[in-house]
C-alpha cells in the first residue's frame, strides 16, 4: 500500500470513520461505504473499520429499520459481512430481513421491482425500475449466493442486468437512462439525456456481480452488457480525466467525481477480470488519479469534492434536473466509489 494515491484514499477512509459517528442512515449511500470499508479491510489483512461497521449494526439491531426498497436493501451489505466476520446472530437477523425483501416483493416486470418498492416515496413517484437497482439491488443477493450456495438469490441477482438492459439501455448509443416507467411503457428521460452517475453503477456493479455469479447462464450476456456499456462510455471522458453529469453533454455540465470514481473502478476491474484492454485500464487509471488530485484538505480534515446530491429522475425538465442538482462533499456514496476504484487500482 506504498502508492501515494492509495494512502490518501485510505487517509480520507480514516478521517470519515473517525469523525463520523457509526449512527448513519440505513440508505443505499452508507450501505456501499460501509461496503467499501469491508472489502478494504479484506484487501489490507486488517480489522481496521470493522470497529465502525459493528457500531452500525449495534445501532440497527436497537433501532430496526425499514427495509422496504432497493434502496434499503443495500445496507445488507454490510450487515452479511459483519455476521461473516463476527458471527453474532442479530446481525444475522437484520440481513434475513433483506433477504425475505429480495425474495419476496412484487415483481414490477420480469424479474425486476419497484425501485422505491413499497416504501412512502413509492406510493407517489411512478412504478418504475431504475438503473441503480443494479447496484443496490443485486450485488448482495449475488455475494450472499456464492457464499451460500442459494440458487434462488444466485438467479435473482444474475438475471437483473438482462432486464435492466432490455428496458433502460439505449440500443443504439449503448448508453443508460435513469430509469423505465412501467405503467406508460417508456424509458425515461424520454430523449437520449444519459445520466452519468447511472452509467456508472452499471460499470462498477456488473464487474462486482460477474465476480459472484461463476459460470451461471446470464454470465455471458452479462459481460456483453459490460462490454457494450464501457465502449459506450469511454469516449466522453473529459481530457483532465474525469466525466460529466449528463455524460454525453461534455463541456456543458459539470464534471462528477462519485461517476467518474466508478468508471475509474469498473474498468480497472474489467481489465484485471481479461474483459477489457489496455485502453480501458490506462482511461480508469487517469480517472483514479484525477479523483484523487481532487482531494481537499480543510481544517485538518479530507473531503472528496465535486459530488452530485441524490438525484431521482425528474417528471418535467430532466436535463435541467441533471444540471442543477448541486454537488457537495463527502457524500457516502461518493467516497465508497473511490475505495473501490482505489482496491482496484492497488490490486494491478
Amino acid at each position: 500500500m506504498s502508492d501515494r494515491y492509495v494512502k490518501k484514499v485510505i487517509d480520507l477512509a480514516d478521517d470519515i470513520t473517525n469523525t463520523w459517528a457509526p449512527k448513519m442512515k440505513w440508505m443505499w449511500g452508507e450501505a456501499l461505504l460501509g461496503y467499501a470499508l469491508a472489502k478494504l479491510d479484506i484487501h489490507m489483512n486488517s480489522d481496521r473499520y470493522t470497529p465502525f461497521l459493528k457500531g452500525y449494526c449495534d445501532y440497527y439491531v436497537e433501532n430496526p429499520p425499514r427495509v422496504d426498497q432497493s434502496d434499503t436493501s443495500a445496507p445488507g451489505l454490510i450487515t452479511y459481512m459483519m455476521y461473516q466476520k463476527t458471527g453474532n446472530p442479530d446481525y444475522k437477523k437484520l440481513t434475513d430481513r433483506v433477504l425475505h425483501y429480495i425474495q419476496h416483493e412484487p415483481r414490477l416486470i420480469e424479474d425486476s421491482v419497484n425501485h422505491l418498492g413499497n416504501s412512502p416515496e413509492g406510493k407517489i413517484y411512478p412504478k418504475s425500475i431504475w438503473v441503480d437497482s443494479l447496484m443496490m439491488f443485486s450485488v448482495f443477493p449475488s455475494l450472499y449466493a456464492k457464499d451460500t450456495g442459494d440458487q434462488t438469490m444466485m438467479d435473482i441477482a444474475a438475471r437483473q442486468p438482462r432486464v435492466m438492459s432490455k428496458y433502460m439501455q439505449d440500443p443504439h448509443d449503448h448508453l443508460w437512462y435513469h430509469s423505465y416507467w412501467v405503467k406508460w411503457k417508456m424509458h425515461y428521460p424520454k430523449r437520449k439525456i444519459y445520466w452519468g452517475r447511472g452509467n456508472g453503477w452499471v460499470v462498477a456493479s456488473l464487474p462486482m456481480i460477474l465476480e459472484h455469479v461463476g459460470d451461471h447462464q446470464e454470465r455471458e450476456h452479462i459481460i456483453q452488457i459490460f462490454k457494450k456499456t464501457c465502449a459506450a462510455v469511454l469516449p466522453y471522458q473529459r481530457m483532465d480525466g474525469t466525466f460529466e453529469t449528463v455524460i454525453n453533454r461534455v463541456g456543458k455540465t459539470y464534471r462528477e467525481l462519485s461517476m467518474t470514481a466508478l468508471i475509474a473502478s469498473g474498468f480497472m476491474k474489467g481489465y484485471q477480470m481479461g474483459l477489457l484492454d489496455q485502453t480501458y485500464l490506462e482511461a480508469g487509471k487517469k480517472a483514479f488519479i484525477a479523483v484523487v488530485d481532487a482531494i481537499q484538505t480543510e481544517n485538518g480534515h479530507l473531503y472528496m469534492p465535486e459530488i452530485s446530491g441524490p438525484t431521482i429522475p425528474m417528471p418535467l425538465f430532466p436535463y435541467l434536473g441533471y444540471k442543477w442538482i448541486p454537488r457537495g462533499k463527502n457524500w457516502s456514496y461518493g467516497i465508497a466509489a473511490l475505495i473501490f476504484a482505489a482496491i482496484a487500482y492497488d490490486s494491478l
